[in-house]
């Protein structure tokens, strides 16, 4: 991916975001040609000169200072997530040529995080990576998934299945919200590792089959996504919200292991069993781990 492209729409689209009035700024005049903030604006609230404002805008991070960084954060009053964002997009830009080349290693599942997977019983657990490829899972985060599985790619994306499958629009209660945040996440994502082509893949196969996909990444939102709510609509139980929670593994960089609890005594807690049970009399592993059949 482009890293000078990445930062100049980053930076451009939150400035966007951000009017006069939002900053604390008068405004002489109501003649203005661009949404949000003008370039001067933006560089008057992070301390640095119009040129200086216009060269990284312009997409140019290599060398900026993390006082710099704090500066433009502050100025273009972004969130957590838009400031971690930011920080990757100066890291890519700084990178050296050979770690830019260097290829990833192949992310396996270590035996001793698919014995935790296993020993989780009673409420879906799954490991995925950042491209949102679920990678591993326990028997209920597979029976949770299981709309997933049935188109055959390998390994499942969470992706693929939100904006090309339309068993997605059934299985999220609240689909636009799920695709918000996948995209979000994605981008995210791509801060983080530009040069990941894998991922590069999957934007580009998203964004030549889906409209929707494609608005949503010309949008450049990020964000945090490691506990909150999820409400689906499952084929087999119906409607079910579960709480989640998301973890980096310390030792598998790259590898996030998400569980999917239920509150004690809920109708939830009762889907979960209900789901197990079902799970058990299907063989949902199978199904999971190997490809689909082809329609």
């Amino acid at each position: 991916m482009d890293n000078r492209m990445e930062v100049r729409e980053f930076l451009s689209s939150r400035r966007a975001k951000i009017t006069p009035e939002q900053a604390g700024l008068t405004v002489f005049g109501g003649n203005r040609r661009v949404p949000g903030l003008r370039r001067e604006e933006a560089a008057m609230l992070a301390g640095v000169s119009v040129d200086y404002y216009t060269r990284l805008e312009r997409g140019n991070l290599a060398g900026v200072s993390e006082g710099v960084l704090e500066a433009l954060a502050r100025g273009l009053q972004l969130d957590d997530a838009e400031r971690d964002h930011l920080f990757d997009l100066a890291r890519a830009a700084n990178a050296s040529t050979l770690a830019r080349q260097s290829k990833p290693q192949k992310q396996r599942i270590r035996p001793s995080v698919q014995f935790m997977l296993d020993g989780i019983t009673t409420i879906p657990a799954f490991i995925r990576n950042g491209r949102m490829d679920l990678l591993a899972a326990n028997r209920l985060g597979y029976a949770l998934y299981s709309p997933m599985y049935t188109d055959p790619v390998r390994p499942a994306n969470h992706s693929r299945f939100i904006f090309l499958n339309p068993l997605a629009r059934e299985f999220y209660t609240d689909w636009n919200l799920a695709a918000n945040n996948n995209v979000a996440i994605l981008r995210t994502e791509s801060g983080r590792n530009p040069y990941d082509k894998g991922l590069a893949d999957l934007v580009g196969e998203l964004s030549m089959r889906s409209e929707e996909f494609r608005v949503r990444w010309a949008a450049h939102n990020v964000r945090r996504h490691f506990s909150g709510n999820k409400q689906f609509h499952h084929p087999v139980v119906g409607e079910i919200e579960l709480m989640f929670e998301a973890m980096t593994l310390a030792e598998d960089p790259g590898l996030t292991l998400t569980v999917y609890p239920a509150e004690p005594g809920s109708a939830a807690e009762e889907s979960l069993r209900l789901l197990a049970s079902w799970a058990a009399t299907e063989r949902i592993e199978e199904l999971a781990l190997s490809k689909a059949p082809q329609r």
